[in-house]
């Protein structure tokens, strides 16, 4: 039997980060993965190939929508080849996973191909390609989540489908119901969109993306009603039946009317469930909550000792990047070190055009919380970068304590804010004031000027370019 120091299983962005560290940090390390390809949800059907379809279809809308106005005349009729868009994506895939493999290499770390469950706090079975028992005197579960669903709906992943599904259809929907108004269900609709598809989206929150700032939510709405999304929030789903090539979906609006939509096809995209089929926790002593989370403590330490759990299926936010963090977190903790992450301050991002970012409290939460603060914006029309390139939408928010002049919270929506957000992070960590911001030199022309001027807005509100 193999003896390992660390044991990961699960080999998404959490778990893989995990392994890599403990093998940076000197223990002898496996990964075990049950699928045949390594980087878990985020690499194979989650977020790299779900930006892929974002920007080929970016490139599609730009090309029928602003290409002429940049002078750029393509002769003939432009088309969709949705068979090469979906192909390109599983390249970029492909040579994403292939990336895993080669740092699996790299780091010396053994491969285990299977479901892998506990026998005890120790020892862990294999069961599938690589069958085989191993020992570990530290286990870090990693397994991250899978789509949620509602009871009543049965996913045929033909018609009523998932987000799974939605990255390699083999046709454009004529049109396509969306569950869900949150991240996963915006993005791919608006992948769809682009390509010709009629949308509509079915929320039951009063809003879009109900976690984020209102102000985010409310500029996002009115971009998509202008791309000619159909928007249908505080809608409670009650049935979802497949007649033949049909899917029919019956909901009450917010007087409690019955309504009812038809299209081609229905993503289910409610939200995420922590996965722990097959992982035998209960043997290990491992706990789970009520949600089906793993319980852990602030050092993401199960109640069995040796054993550490991140990610998706722990508490918090199902972030790839928050599963990363975790991961170095949890190598360093059981090498003898004392590191730490601040949650205030892991970053949101919504990846439609515009982008949304968030770093910190929303308006509503400093509310809630009794906290005095005061709000700088500035939009990003008024740049002559977002002119110069047509990205007009959006505005970038700096909250800032009222007495102090800490930043609070960050919240953008316009071009390469998934980017611009980073400046928001770096200033929080440091704890820097808006006064901080303003006071900094930002290149000309960028969007990230956005920034300055909403710091200058909040600082003495005399943002100078509106």
């Amino acid at each position: 039997m193999s003896k390992y120091d660390v044991a990961v299983i699960g080999s998404g962005p959490g778990g893989y980060v995990a392994a890599i560290r403990c093998a940076q940090l000197g223990m002898k390390t496996a990964i075990i993965e049950k699928y045949s390809t390594l980087g878990g949800t985020c690499l194979n059907v989650g977020c790299i190939p779900s930006k892929a379809l974002l920007d080929s279809s970016h490139h599609y809308d730009d090309a029928i929508k602003h290409f002429k106005e940049h002078g750029i005349d393509i002769p003939g009729e432009i088309k969709v080849n949705l068979k090469q868009m979906i192909a390109r994506k599983q390249t970029v895939v492909d040579t994403t996973t292939g990336g895993i493999d080669f740092l699996m290499k790299k780091n010396k770390i053994d491969v285990y191909e299977g479901v892998g469950s506990f026998i005890d706090a120790t020892h862990i079975k294999v069961t599938g390609k690589d069958a085989t028992k191993i020992e570990a005197t530290n286990t870090i579960i990693a397994t991250g989540s899978k789509p949620s669903s509602l009871p009543f709906i049965n996913i045929d992943k033909e018609r009523i489908i998932t987000s799974t599904e939605a990255l390699k259809l083999k046709e454009i929907p004529k049109h396509m119901i969306i569950i869900g108004g949150g991240v996963i269900g915006l993005e791919l609709g608006q992948v769809y969109r682009r390509l010709g598809a009629e949308v509509s989206i079915v929320e039951y929150m009063d809003r879009i993306i109900p976690t984020m700032d209102a102000s985010l939510s409310k500029e996002l709405n009115k971009v998509f009603k202008k791309a000619k999304f159909k928007m249908n929030v505080s809608h409670k789903v009650k049935s979802v039946e497949r007649v033949g090539d049909e899917v029919i979906v019956k909901a009450d609006n917010k007087k409690g009317e019955e309504v009812e939509f038809k299209g081609d096809y229905c993503l289910v995209s409610v939200g995420r469930r922590p996965y722990t089929d097959g992982l035998n926790a209960e043997a290990a002593g491992v706990k789970l909550t009520d949600r089906g989370q793993i319980e852990t403590n602030a050092h993401l330490q199960t109640s069995a000792s040796n054993i550490y759990a991140i990610g998706d299926v722990v508490k918090g936010a199902m972030l790839a990047h928050k599963a990363s963090e975790e991961g170095s977190m949890v190598a360093e903790i059981i090498a003898g070190q004392k590191p730490h992450i601040d949650y205030n301050l892991i970053p949101g991002v919504v990846y439609t055009w515009p982008e949304v970012a968030a770093v910190g409290k929303t308006e509503e939460q400093l509310k809630e919380a009794g906290v005095a603060y005061k709000s700088g914006s500035f939009p990003m029309r008024a740049l002559g970068r977002s002119r110069a390139s047509m990205d007009i939408d959006g505005f970038v928010k700096i909250l800032a304590d009222e007495k102090t002049d800490e930043i609070l919270g960050v919240h953008m929506i316009g071009a390469r804010c998934a980017d611009l957000i980073a400046e928001a992070v770096v200033a929080m960590e440091y704890r820097a004031s808006a006064e901080d911001i303003s006071r900094m030199s930002h290149a000309h022309p960028t969007f990230a000027e956005a920034i300055k001027e909403a710091a200058l807005a909040a600082t003495e509100d005399r943002a100078l370019h509106v």
